[in-house]
Parts: structure tokens; C-alpha cells; sequence
């Protein structure tokens, strides 16, 4: 029988996890009703690995990450747990809830951009348009680590170069407008990392940036994540992507985690039938003249949803009065994998063509 008492096996007292989530929730009240952005999400986030939250547009990908930042825009509400370890070496390290912390308190300031950083979706949309990129950077820094502005500047002019911006002292004098898309990723990028975060959220970094582009800014990712042993949680919609990236995968669909595992099982030995849809969908250079599989119709709205799982009007495999009784927990179907289906340890393993 599959363990079900706990959701995942690791805790924020084991050495190498540096932030742990329990059962966070994202709801917003709105005049229709309650509206289930995320909805009891399990996370385990490791010193030096790189978390990878994949799936469609909708399923609370985002949300889950400015939950962590506790950026969450108004009405939403989080609930739940996030415990992250500040200060101090493994034995004496401080373990804080911030779901507990005042939104916009001292406190949480001092996480926010400090110890936990993000690379946002749309630069041209992240950056003050009447500030020079120079100002953004150093105004993290003189939060974060010096009060001394010639300093700041030097370390703007550093972080610049460090993620490989072509004559960052030009660059740091200069609007967001008078960038390429591939310069303010950088430039976004070395902001994240200007107070060297022990935890960097990619969100969708590469989505505006043509090919070329967005090979050099995920290689940039990891060459800075051995560099200064950074936590990355990198989220897209980009199977290809995780597969680059990811130590381990939580793959969410309407506000939940249905798969959570390393990335080679979830690429060798996938369990849910969302995953497995997912997997089926990228084009295989060995199975050229095979049409690509589609997951028919779209992820429902998550207000006042029914019973039962997320996924049972779009999964081949649901079965009435079983899938649909109520709601489904994540199982653990072997060591550190999880999956959110009642048929887990029935699915036939493996990706491609299952």
C-alpha cells in the first residue's frame, strides 16, 4: 500500500533542504466566489538543486512563486506553510514561517530580494522605465549588502559583467528601453543575483527571447548556480527546458502538484496521465512520422470545482464514481516520487509512446 500520511518525505530539519512548503494555498475572494490559484501545494527546495514547475498556462505556476516572495496582489490570500532557513550554518540556522510574516514588514523585506530572488517573466515589464538600470541594481544592493553607493556601484558593475553584459559600465547608465530583450534578461538576471540569494525563482526567463538567446541565458543559469551554489527554481512550460535544468520536477496542473520526482524518472518513468500527456506532446526526432498526442480541452476555471480530481475531464483513463468521488491525495509510489492519481502504481512506466 502507498504511504499516505505524508505528502513528501523530506523536512526543513534535513541538511540539504534550505525551504520547505506545506499544503500552501492561494485563494482569492471575489464577488463570483473563491477562486483556487494554488491550492494545497507540497515543495521541497535543496541547497545548490534546481527545482523545475512545469505545466500549461493556468495552473498556478506563477502564483506559486510570488506566494513564496509573498507577493501575492490583493484580494489573493495565502495560507499554509513556507519555512525558510535563515542565518547562521546547518546546526544553528533560523527557521522561519513566511506565510506568518507581515506582507509588507521589516521582516519580509529583508527576504524579499536578500535571500530569495526573482527573474521575472517580462523584463520590459519588471524594470521602472524612468530609472536607469544602474539605480535598480544598486537600490538591491544598498538594501542588501552595503549602504556605501561608490561601493554599490562597483558591485552593479561586477554583477553586470558577471552574467556576461558587453561594456556594463555603458549598460549601467542606460534606460531598460535602450536594451535588447537579451541584455535586459541579463541585466534582470544580474539584479536577482546582485545580493547572492540563497534561493533564485526563474520565472518563464527565456519565454520573450528568440533561440539563440535562450540557450545563452539558460547556460548563464547554471554556470552562476555552481558558481555561488544557489537554490533555482526554474518554472516554464517547456519540457525540453526542465529536462536542461531540473534536479527535480513538480509537475502542477489546476492549482495542485500531480507529479513530483527527479527528472529522469519523471522523463523514464512517468506516473500520472497528465504527465505522460505532456511527455507525448513534444516532437521526437525518432518517431517523426507519429502525430504528436494532444491533451483535449483546456484547464478548467478553478473556482467552485467539483469534486474529485483536477484532471478527470480531460484524462483517458478517469473512471466515473472513482475519479470524480472526491478529492485525491498525492501517494507516494516509490522513493521520491509522488503522484496525484489513484491509479499510480497501475500506469505502465515510461514516456514516450506509453
Amino acid at each position: 500500500m502507498p504511504n499516505r500520511n505524508r505528502p513528501l518525505a523530506a523536512s526543513i530539519q534535513d541538511k540539504d533542504v534550505i525551504l520547505q512548503a506545506n499544503n500552501l494555498k492561494v485563494h482569492f475572494h471575489l464577488d463570483e466566489g473563491r477562486l483556487k490559484s494554488v491550492d494545497g501545494v507540497d515543495l521541497i527546495i535543496r541547497k545548490g538543486k534546481t527545482l523545475g514547475i512545469v505545466g500549461e498556462s493556468g495552473c498556478g505556476k506563477s502564483v506559486t512563486s510570488q506566494a513564496l516572495l509573498r507577493i501575492v496582489p490583493k484580494p489573493g490570500q495565502v495560507e499554509g506553510e513556507i519555512l525558510l532557513k535563515r542565518n547562521g550554518g546547518e546546526e544553528t540556522a533560523e527557521v522561519v514561517d513566511l506565510v506568518k510574516l507581515e506582507a509588507d514588514g521589516k521582516e519580509i523585506r529583508d527576504v524579499r530580494g536578500g535571500e530569495i530572488a526573482m527573474i521575472f517573466q517580462e523584463p520590459m515589464k519588471a524594470f521602472s522605465p524612468i530609472h536607469t538600470i544602474g539605480d535598480q541594481i544598486m537600490e538591491a544592493i544598498l538594501l542588501h549588502r552595503t549602504k556605501d553607493k561608490k561601493e554599490a556601484r562597483e558591485i552593479g558593475l561586477e554583477t553586470l559583467a558577471s552574467v556576461g553584459m558587453s561594456n556594463p559600465k555603458q549598460r549601467l547608465d542606460e534606460y531598460p528601453h535602450q536594451l535588447s530583450g537579451g541584455m535586459r534578461q541579463r541585466a534582470m538576471i544580474a539584479m536577482a543575483l546582485a545580493s547572492h540569494p540563497k534561493i533564485l525563482i526563474a520565472d518563464e526567463p527565456t519565454t520573450a527571447l528568440d533561440v539563440t538567446v535562450q540557450a545563452q541565458v539558460l547556460t548563464l543559469i547554471n554556470e552562476l548556480k555552481e558558481k555561488l551554489n544557489t537554490s533555482v527554481v526554474f518554472i516554464t512550460h517547456d519540457l525540453g527546458v526542465i529536462a536542461e535544468m531540473s534536479d527535480e520536477v513538480a509537475v502542477m496542473y489546476l492549482g495542485k502538484v500531480v507529479e513530483y520526482t527527479d527528472v529522469d524518472t519523471l522523463f523514464y518513468g512517468p506516473r500520472h496521465p497528465y504527465t505522460k500527456a505532456l511527455l507525448n506532446s513534444i516532437p521526437s526526432v525518432t518517431n517523426r512520422n507519429t502525430r504528436l498526442e494532444s491533451i483535449e480541452g483546456t484547464v478548467p476555471y478553478p473556482m467552485n470545482l467539483p469534486e474529485g480530481c483536477g484532471f478527470y475531464s480531460r484524462c483517458p483513463k478517469a473512471q466515473s464514481g472513482v475519479c470524480n468521488a472526491a478529492d485525491i491525495p498525492l501517494i507516494k509510489v516509490r522513493d521520491n516520487h509522488y503522484v496525484r492519481c489513484l491509479f499510480a502504481e497501475d500506469q505502465n512506466t515510461g514516456g514516450e509512446g506509453q
